[in-house]
């Protein structure tokens, strides 16, 4: 091999080794999945959650129960079920599985939890059994559907490598917890201190007009409030654009403006994992955008339906340069699950 090629192919290789940082940091948040009465979903970090949904096409009940079971990666992780509903006061909750008690917790204003071995002998009853009823002093509670259980636990072994161990809730095997694959590393993110300040300098007429066009919103902008202004940096400021609403959801336009009041100059914020319902467009779209100057974080959190038991939300912090997602949830299932399954986090330092 000729020495001017072998140059050529360090060079080349050092480049990729060099690449593989800021490939790594790309966030892939989880996906759904939806078996039967049962949505379940794991993380970055391997943390899995499964949560009940109303039986399709059943009828509403007057005080719908959410009930949930999540579990951390590795070995050594248990499960946890939790119940959440409309209710005040306090009271002791019974969890029984085709008619036989399982376990039991006490639930304060509608919340309550199981840990330990309760929660394992009511996780493993419930992959096996057919009714399952929660009841206190006063009668029946509710009757969460166990239609999908099994199967979505089954994933949850899957994803988080139990299969064929003791530590599994289905796919059981002979195989010690030690065997079970140990939780990713968190990925960590540096942010940026938001200066204090006065507020940023309102648009002038000329500027409005020149982002209108700039991020095709001008018809949106007409009919909506000014554009809300954010002071990111001595140089820099978070404007969020108006462009549509709905019944629910106001969507946004993130622009970072720079230069002096009357002759800002505009370009689209950048985030190293596009906002979930920016769909195709060009930009980024956030909904129902929020900003946090204390923790230099911005909100997108988009709602399914009014009722609230379905859609998507993002956290982002600005490191200086872009917005980097700190946490991402979602619910897919329009059925009565107002808790949303978190499908990406990371860790914030100052």
């Amino acid at each position: 091999m000729g020495e001017k090629l072998m140059f050529a192919l360090a060079a080349l290789l050092s480049a990729i080794t060099g690449l593989a940082p800021a490939l790594a940091q790309s966030p892939r948040p989880g996906s759904l999945e939806t078996y039967k009465d049962w949505t379940i979903g794991c993380d970055n970090r391997a943390r899995c959650e499964a949560v009940s949904l109303l039986p399709e096409g059943g009828d509403w009940p007057d005080a719908p129960v959410t009930l949930g079971l999540r579990r951390d990666a590795g070995g050594a992780a248990e499960p946890e079920i939790w119940l959440s509903r409309d209710a005040k006061g306090r009271e002791e909750l019974s969890f029984f599985v085709d008619g036989r008690k399982i376990a039991s917790a006490p639930s304060r204003d509608g919340e309550a939890a199981l840990q330990g071995p309760q929660a394992a002998a009511l996780a493993v009853a419930m992959t096996r059994g057919a009714k399952l009823e929660v009841r206190s002093a006063g009668g029946l509670i509710a009757q969460p559907s166990l239609a999908g259980a099994a199967a979505a636990m089954r994933y949850m072994d899957a994803r988080q490598g139990r299969a064929g161990t003791m530590a599994a809730l289905v796919a059981t095997g002979p195989l010690s917890p030690s065997a079970v694959r140990a939780a990713p590393p968190l990925a960590s993110i540096r942010r940026a201190l938001i200066p204090a300040g006065a507020a940023p300098v309102t648009l002038w007429r000329e500027e409005l007009a020149a982002l209108g066009k700039f991020t095709a919103c001008a018809d949106e902008m007409r009919d909506a409030s000014p554009p809300d202004l954010y002071r990111l940096s001595k140089s820099e400021t978070l404007v969020l654009v108006p462009c549509g609403a709905g019944a629910y959801n106001f969507s946004a336009v993130p622009v970072i403006a720079t230069g002096i009041p009357g002759r800002r100059s505009f370009r689209f914020a950048s985030f190293d994992y596009q906002p979930g319902w920016s769909g195709d467009a060009a930009h980024p779209v956030l909904v129902n955008a929020s900003w946090s100057p204390e923790s230099s974080s911005l909100e997108s959190h988009a709602k399914g339906r009014g009722l609230g038991d379905c859609g998507s939300s993002e956290s982002y912090v600005w490191d200086g340069v872009r917005f980097r997602l700190a946490e991402a949830s979602a619910m897919a299932e329009c059925r009565g699950a107002w808790h949303w399954i978190t499908t990406w986090s990371a860790k914030v330092v100052d």
